[in-house]
């Protein structure tokens, strides 16, 4: 995938603590850690969409249309 520069503010005390964890090793350098970051974030807030898209979901409704037309073609499938 193509990278494009970006130039970013940080607060002192996050970029020590970031720098700390690259010198430990953690990250391989600045760009590395803070590109992590913000996969995870990124990651997290699609995986907090769709909890929140999915609490909207009737479940009795879900399950109920799931279910609909299963009985007659349940009759012709073959058992293992």
């Amino acid at each position: 995938m193509p990278r494009a520069k970006v130039a970013i503010t940080i607060d002192a005390e996050m970029l020590e603590r970031l720098d700390t964890l690259v010198g430990e090793a953690v990250f391989p350098n600045r760009s590395a850690a803070i590109q992590a970051a913000v996969r995870e974030k990124l990651e997290r807030l699609d995986r907090d969409r769709l909890a929140r898209e999915c609490a909207k979901l009737d479940a009795a409704f879900e399950k109920n249309l799931a279910e609909e037309g299963m009985g007659e073609e349940l009759a012709e499938w073959p058992e293992y």
